[in-house]
């Protein structure tokens, strides 16, 4: 019996290596590895059944053991398989630390310049700027040009839509198929005047019906006389250009006549309302605001012409004086790009720049402190041909509402809203050139009048033109100094903020210099203009046409 015994448990005892040899290759987990071996076994279904366990040790009066049945006995678990489970699922998860096999971790490591920059880009999108900058310096310092590389593997050409080719040339034969000659899909697109040409045979219509067979909406602007039509078309661009150029939209009739009316536009180009007529090209007043004696009644009084604004009674009179100029096709054209101010609204210049601060001696710090400094100057300017100017650094919403001349005061308390105005400085101003219409009686007597000398950069410009008139579009503006001694002296261009077809021209004004003038010893100092910026005008509601 013990010689059965013996066969059957060193069978028991090679299923078990194998078993356990398998397990540790496959690296699949082990359960309840480390109990304590039972009573002896004696059916093969029952070995099987509890094959996770560790083998029973042979009977106590069995003195003959061989080494690997020491190793199972009572008292000498195998130690060596306790933590084969714990091993096996750290080199799965990759865990760090002990057990971790050496090769995981550097495998992971980025070894050409591709990698480093792809590890670069991963940490700086991860927020590790530090992190990130080293595999930058690893990347260039193995390819100079990893930054392309990585642009060809991560954003290819062929990612993006490219232009299509062109096949057909515009110098190509007239019958190949190309829309540089002529079009497939019908006539070439007209551009704009051609399209307002095509409204001319328009006629003011109403809506359509909402639905079939109900009547249509009334209309009754379609029944009022051409005549009437004009002139209400005359009013409304006398009291807002802008709200007379939206007509446009309305329908492809009122297109028609807004853009070729020639009447309505000669209205606006020559009143004083938008027009030139209460443009200065001499200065028109003291430093003071103090206006000379009026010129005799011509077309530049404003309250005859605001008081008569009908058409048929005012407009041969007024614009058969008034040819012209031969660069300006249409008045519409001339009112739109020739240079002139505006007073519904005022000029801003917005100035940021950056200060560097000191740091603390107090105090141990890496960083230098920096002043990000921001204050604003404004422009307003009057039709008598005076003006404001004012620098400040409270914001606009602040200011607008006080530029008026009522508050050219130094008596500005602290907490009132108007106190923004209290470095508010009159002046005077003028345009450069001429008026587009002939207005030569209408210059305003100068005799008498507190004229400053020329800048030096004013002298330069005369001695270039040699005494030919200075070129339209330059501005010239005179404000009081800080005190009696000092006169303020600027010259800026009018420009336009877009160059696009159709935007608003002359609302921008370029500095071109910036001087003061001490009249006790008769000397210009010129400012530096490194930090400061364009004027923008801004349209104020509240002003209507402006003062």
């Amino acid at each position: 019996m013990t010689e059965g015994t013996n066969e059957e448990l060193e069978k028991f005892r090679r299923q078990w290596r194998e078993e356990v040899t398998a397990r540790t290759k496959v690296g699949s987990s082990t359960q309840h590895i480390g109990l304590r071996p039972e009573a002896r076994r004696t059916s093969s279904a029952k070995i099987q059944d509890q094959s996770i366990r560790a083998p029973p040790a042979p009977s106590i009066g069995y003195d003959s053991r061989t080494d690997a049945e020491v190793e199972v006995s009572e008292g000498h678990d195998p130690a060596a398989y306790h933590d084969l489970e714990d091993k096996d699922e750290r080199r799965r998860l990759g865990e760090n630390g002990a057990g971790v096999h050496s090769s995981n971790h550097y495998s992971n490591e980025p070894q050409s310049a591709l990698e480093h920059y792809e590890k670069a880009v991963e940490r700086e999108n991860q927020g590790s700027l530090g992190d990130s900058l080293t595999h930058y310096r690893k990347a260039y310092r193995l390819d100079a040009r990893v930054d392309q590389t990585y642009k060809n593997k991560h954003f290819p050409p062929s990612s993006f839509a490219s232009k299509p080719t062109n096949l057909n040339p515009s110098n190509a034969a007239v019958t190949v198929p190309n829309s540089a000659h002529h079009s497939l899909h019908g006539p070439p697109a007209a551009n704009a005047s051609q399209l307002i040409a095509s409204f001319a045979s328009n006629i003011l219509t109403g809506a359509a019906p909402p639905t079939e067979g109900s009547p249509s909406p009334p209309c009754p602007i379609a029944s009022v006389p051409f005549e009437v039509i004009i002139e209400i078309l005359l009013r409304t661009a006398i009291l807002d250009v802008a709200a007379y150029v939206r007509l446009s939209l309305v329908c492809k009739r009122l297109a028609y006549l807004v853009s070729t009316e020639d009447r309505i536009w000669k209205r606006v180009c020559s009143g004083p309302e938008f027009g030139f007529a209460a443009m200065h090209y001499d200065f028109a007043c003291q430093l003071d605001g103090t206006l000379l004696p009026p010129p005799s009644p011509t077309l530049t009084d404003s309250s005859t012409l605001l008081s008569h604004l009908t058409l048929s009674d005012h407009t041969p009179s007024l614009t058969a004086s008034l040819p012209l100029l031969s660069p300006h096709p249409t008045y519409a054209h001339l009112f739109q790009h020739h240079p002139r101010l505006r007073f519904n609204g005022c000029y801003i210049s917005t100035v940021n720049y950056v200060r560097p601060g000191a740091s603390s001696s107090n105090q141990i710090s890496w960083n230098t402190p920096v002043h990000i400094v921001t204050y604003y100057r404004y422009l307003r300017f009057f039709r008598d041909g005076s003006c404001i100017s004012l620098l400040t650094t409270a914001e606009p919403a602040d200011v607008v509402h006080h530029l008026l001349q009522e508050h050219l005061h130094s008596n500005h308390s602290g907490g009132l809203p108007s106190s923004v105005m209290r470095n508010a400085l009159r002046g005077r101003w003028r345009l450069s050139g001429g008026s587009p219409f002939d207005h030569s009686a209408d210059k305003p007597d100068v005799t008498g009048l507190d004229m400053l000398p020329l800048s030096p950069a004013s002298k330069a410009h005369a001695a270039e033109r040699g005494g030919e008139d200075e070129p339209p579009g330059n501005l010239y503006v005179e404000t009081e100094g800080p005190d009696a001694k000092y006169t303020y002296s600027m010259q800026l261009a009018l420009r336009s903020a877009s160059n696009r077809a159709g935007a608003t021209r002359n609302n921008k004004l370029v500095w071109r210099g910036f001087w003061s003038y001490n009249r006790l010893t008769d000397d210009w100092a010129e400012f530096g203009l490194r930090n400061d910026r364009a004027f923008f005008w801004s349209r104020v509601r509240s002003w209507g046409l402006g003062s």
